[in-house]
This record gives structure tokens, sequence and C-alpha cells, in this order.
């Protein structure tokens, strides 16, 4: 005999809201949505720590000059090749699937951007970021840290190898877990110029339920931010391939974190 579930009721503890209190709240704010919603709502409530993370104040404006003094400069002799393989940072093989990751970095007329830096992290195949705040009980990978770079090519192309990501809790409400994802930051010329978004995996069967992936309301824009699987990428007996386009400006741009 099996013994019962306990129900978790919702507090003034808003991470013990339950899952169906917050994918109720998911599906409210989907019926107020009004034409085209590209970006995130930076105010959404089912993403409980969003009313600290959004702006309520006018921005402070900054001294353009002083910021240029502190702008990055990279190039191909600062970022070697082989950053961009996530599987070959240590002694060992990391543990879990070998993927490869493509795209190209374009503008909102598919002109291609070359020289862009591009950074990722992720958790590794556990669900565990190699980070002192992730201490959820899932094994860390002696042979994963999970972050890499490279620099877009003449066509705006960018590729890594790296380990599947696997889902993890997080405490936005009771039982609640993330969606498989790779951060991606990009940047210009300059700090200013930066980029931080998400990529994801196809069918995943959290996307329903993530406050984060749900705050676009706009399934067309949601959907961007999904890789799709690319048998030619693929890696014969080694690795499979995913294919995902970045695009930093115009009305098909890629969510990105503001």
């Amino acid at each position: 005999m099996t013994g019962a579930v306990p129900r978790v009721t919702a507090s003034s503890d808003a991470a013990a809201a339950t899952q169906a209190e917050i994918s109720a709240e998911i599906a409210a704010v989907a019926a107020t949505r009004t034409g085209k919603e590209t970006q995130p709502r930076l105010d959404y409530a089912p993403y409980r720590s969003s009313i600290l993370r959004h702006p309520t104040k006018s921005l402070h404006q900054a001294d353009p000059e002083a910021v240029e003094l502190f702008a990055p400069v990279f190039g191909p002799q600062d970022v070697d090749q082989l950053e961009a393989d996530l599987t070959i940072q240590h002694t060992g093989e990391p543990i879990g699937e070998r993927i490869v990751v493509t795209g190209r970095v374009i503008d909102g007329d598919g002109r291609p951007v070359a020289g862009q830096l591009v950074e990722v992290w992720q958790a590794n195949a556990a669900g565990r970021y190699l980070h002192q705040r992730d201490q959820h009980p899932a094994p860390l990978d002696p042979n994963f840290t999970g972050v890499g770079r490279c620099l877009t090519g003449q066509d705006g192309s960018y590729r890594f190898q790296t380990i599947k990501p696997g889902p993890y809790p997080w405490r936005n409400h009771a039982n609640a877990w993330r969606p498989a994802h790779i951060h991606f930051s990009l940047f210009g010329t300059e700090f200013t110029q930066r980029m931080v978004t998400q990529m994801y995996f196809p069918g995943d069967p959290l996307f329903g339920l993530d406050p984060i992936y749900q705050s676009i309301v706009d399934p067309k824009a949601r959907d961007r931010l999904i890789a799709a699987y690319d048998h030619d990428v693929t890696m014969a007996e080694y690795a499979t391939g995913y294919r995902w386009d970045i695009v930093l400006t115009g009305g098909h741009r890629t969510w990105s974190e503001s």
C-alpha cells in the first residue's frame, strides 16, 4: 500500500504555490495577450522573482565615453578554437549524451554577424551547475565545467561540442523544474551591446509548466528559442546535432534577458 502524497498548499511564501496554481496563472496571463509579444513580460507573476528583477525606477544615465574605456576587445588571438569544445577541458570524458550545437548569428535582414563573441554555460547531464549556489542533490561531474566560448565566422556561424544538460529543480514554487537549456551570451564591440538568452531542446515536457519560458506569451516567439535536431550536424557514432540561429534585430529577433 502506497502512502498518500502530501498536498502542498499556498501560503505567504511565494515558493509554496503548487504547480497547478502556477499553471493557472500562466493561462490567465496568456489570455491577456494582444498581438505579437516577442519579448518576455518583465513583471510576470508566475515567475515569482520577476518582481525583484525588473526595473521599477528610471535607469541611471551612464557616461558613454567612460563606458568605452572598459570596452572588451575580442579577436582570434584572445579566443582559442578549443574553447568551443566543452568535452575536452579535463583529463577524462564527461558523462552524458554528447551533442553538437551550431547555427548562425544574423541581423534582422538575414545578414551574418562576423567576429561576435559567443559564450555558453549550462548544467551537466544530471542538471547540476558547477556553482556554489547550486546545492540540489544531483552529482557533479569532475570532467565537466559547463562553460565555453567561440567567435562567429565570416558567415556568422558558431559551433559548440558539449553534453546535453539535464533539467533541474528551482524554488519558484513547489516541485518546480526548469526545462533543459543552454545559456548564450553574445557581445558586440562593447559591454553595452551584450545579449543573454537561452536555447531549449525540442519536445521537452516541461515547457508548459515553466514560468520563465512562458513569460514570452507569444507562442511563435517562444518557439524561436527551441533548437532543431539536424541529422547533417549529427556526427556518426559520436554526437547528435542541433541547429539554432540567433537573430539580433528586427521583428523576429531572439528573446533576450533584460
